[in-house]
């Protein structure tokens, strides 16, 4: 079983906590999650450390470390409107149905896009190849939750040209690993942004549309 000292995402905050002159006293584990191999997926500590001032920071951080959102857009050949291939999950935010992109943790063995392109194959059961997985704020980290977590987000998208009748053979699949429940559905791209409530997949909703300079479909989407 591995030890949340030697899982790197809890290195990677630590250094990131050093890096930013914070003196560390201790660092409390509360709860740790592991997966069926044993390996660190998030946990809960107590941090008793100060800032370069000599104040006391906030306590409590969640150790998720990093992680991959990846949205798949489907492209009519024939009336170029845009779909979204999308997961539905229950989450345990409200215990409901959520509509959200393939996404998933980086663990020390792959890099970020390496687990982009295992997600989307696992979550849709999709094959996507390297060249067609293009990156999304590659040169900046972004937090969803700076005051409670460390979580980190690495975006891509991918543009996938299909006839309809493709498109349509990748709605309502089951899918996932271990012992995950996942149902792939696809939605038109306003359709699949207002079902969504996880700001992190509606962030990337916006910065693909900007990447791609699609403004017309960027005014139309509302939640």
């Amino acid at each position: 079983m591995e030890k949340l000292q030697d899982a790197h995402k809890y290195k990677l905050w630590k250094s990131k906590l050093e890096e930013n002159q914070l003196s560390i006293k201790d660092i409390e584990e509360v709860h740790t999650r592991r997966n069926h191999k044993g390996e660190v997926l998030f946990s809960l500590v107590l941090l008793h450390a100060t800032t370069p001032s000599g104040k006391k920071i906030p306590p409590l951080c969640l150790v998720k470390g990093e992680v991959v959102t990846v949205l798949v857009c489907l492209i009519d050949q024939e009336t170029s409107e845009k779909y979204l291939l999308t997961v539905l999950q229950r989450r345990i935010a409200e215990g409901g149905i959520t509509v959200e992109h393939p996404a998933g943790m980086v663990d020390m063995l792959k890099t970020p896009r390496e687990i982009a392109l295992q997600e989307v194959r696992e979550e849709t059961g999709l094959e996507i190849k390297d060249e067609q997985l293009k990156p999304l704020m590659s040169d900046k980290r972004l937090f969803p939750s700076t005051g409670t977590s460390d979580e980190c987000m690495y975006f891509f998208y991918t543009e996938l040209f299909l006839n309809k009748e493709e498109i349509d053979a990748l709605d309502q699949k089951q899918t996932g690993v271990d012992g995950e429940d996942i149902q792939t559905r696809v939605f038109p791209f306003p359709e699949a942004h207002k079902r969504m409530n996880n700001t992190n997949c509606l962030l990337l909703n916006y910065l693909y549309l900007q990447e791609v300079e699609d403004w017309p479909l960027l005014k139309q989407i509302k939640l």
